[in-house]
């Protein structure tokens, strides 16, 4: 099945550039860092987006809410990922909250890294959510 709403980052500092998949014909939600949560936000090409405390761009607080059931994949932001699907960001643990509750925990992942940030194993907390698979520039690995 193909996702029809895809949540995704825009790349913030090492992260991959996503930019070119955000003209393909899909829905687009992006997160903004409420407190200590994540909310998405639908989003299409030339919206308006504003620069958050971190420095991230994120949708403007009016654009549309999207709920849990309405995204089928969620494309997370890492900085590295390990052969057994864990990722390393940049410490907020934003992500690994989101992707522990029940509403969320079974949706499909895919974090994006660049091949060099492929690892063997990264240090692993009890609070880390595993990804369901990991994509390169030069490869794609499926993970669950």
């Amino acid at each position: 099945m193909a996702a029809k709403t895809i949540a995704a980052y825009f790349s913030f500092r090492f992260e991959p550039d996503l930019k070119s998949l955000f003209t393909t014909e899909r829905n687009w939600g992006f997160s903004r860092c409420v407190s200590t949560s994540l909310v998405w936000h639908s989003w299409t090409l030339n919206e308006p987006l504003q620069t958050n405390t971190y420095g991230i761009l994120e949708p403007l607080p009016t654009a549309k809410l999207l709920q849990p059931e309405d995204i089928d994949l969620i494309i997370v932001p890492a900085v590295a990922c390990d052969a057994l699907g864990y990722r390393l960001g940049y410490g907020g643990g934003y992500y690994d909250r989101l992707l522990s509750s029940p509403q969320w925990a079974a949706k499909p992942t895919i974090g994006v890294i660049f091949d060099f940030a492929f690892l063997p194993q990264l240090p692993i907390n009890s609070w880390d959510c595993k990804l369901h698979s990991i994509c390169t520039e030069k490869k794609l690995i499926m993970l669950n």
